[in-house]
């Protein structure tokens, strides 16, 4: 784990609340694996609050990028980071991601939940399938660079606005179909809200591939310490920022 005072490289407003954080770290980005996270300290904020959270979107050339939404007053606070001002920033924390895959990668994200499969997307040699859902299609992030990965995109949108009308289970389930008809091999990658996560976790295990589930729990202290971050899994109750976020689908209890 790294802790240090990184410059503000970028910090760009996409629009529905949701913003990229560019900060620089060589080390940082060189350590960082897929599906790990980092604790901010938001500068605005007091001493004595506390750190919060984020998914690492990507990690190349010596940067850092998060994905977030403006949700409470810490991100908000976060907003008024400017190009140029210095956050300190642990990292990278927790378990994440393999970068190995069999076959075909599956990736299926809800909202930001999408941001740890970019940098997944990155780093995986196989070919890749966005499953990307919300509730419209300006809920659908960052399309654009995941197609400059060479990631195919198959997306659904509630309000049919986007993409397949209704879950993104659908186009997944239309892929796993095709593949299991073809006799090819997939493993499943997912980050997302809890139902989301469920129910790709449960497809994994009735299909008998490999499935990796990224929790999301309110992480405080992000080292262990607090046990504010619990998942009930197999094993009894593990702590997201040291044994997850990320867990095989087999292992949670839900």
């Amino acid at each position: 784990m790294i802790a240090q005072n990184c410059r503000t490289i970028e910090h760009n407003d996409i629009g529905g609340g949701y913003r990229y954080l560019v900060f620089e770290s060589p080390e940082m980005a060189t350590a960082m694996i897929p599906g790990q996270f980092v604790h901010i300290r938001v500068p605005a904020l007091e001493e004595s609050a506390l750190r919060r959270p984020f998914s690492v979107f990507d990690a190349a050339d010596g940067l850092v990028t998060v994905l977030y939404k403006t949700v409470g007053r810490g991100t908000a606070a976060l907003n008024g980071v400017k190009v140029g001002d210095t956050v300190n920033v642990m990292g990278p924390l927790g378990h994440g991601f393999p970068v190995k895959c069999e076959g075909t990668a599956l990736l299926v994200g809800g909202g930001y939940g999408v941001a740890p499969l970019h940098l997944l997307a990155r780093r995986l040699a196989t070919p890749k399938i966005l499953f990307i859902g919300g509730r419209t299609k300006d809920d659908l992030l960052a399309l654009d660079r995941f197609k400059k990965l060479g990631v195919e995109i198959r997306a659904a949108t509630n309000d049919g606005s986007f993409g397949e009308k209704g879950f993104v289970t659908i186009p997944l389930d239309a892929a796993i179909a095709e593949l299991k008809t073809k006799g090819e091999k997939f493993a499943l990658f997912t980050c997302g809200p809890d139902g989301l996560l469920k129910a790709v976790a449960d497809r994994a295990i009735a299909n008998g591939v490999p499935g990796h589930i990224s929790m999301d729990r309110h992480m405080i202290c992000g080292v262990g310490a607090c046990y504010a971050c619990i998942q009930k899994t197999v094993r009894g109750n593990s702590r997201c920022c040291i044994e997850g976020p990320v867990f095989r689908s087999e292992d949670l209890v839900w």
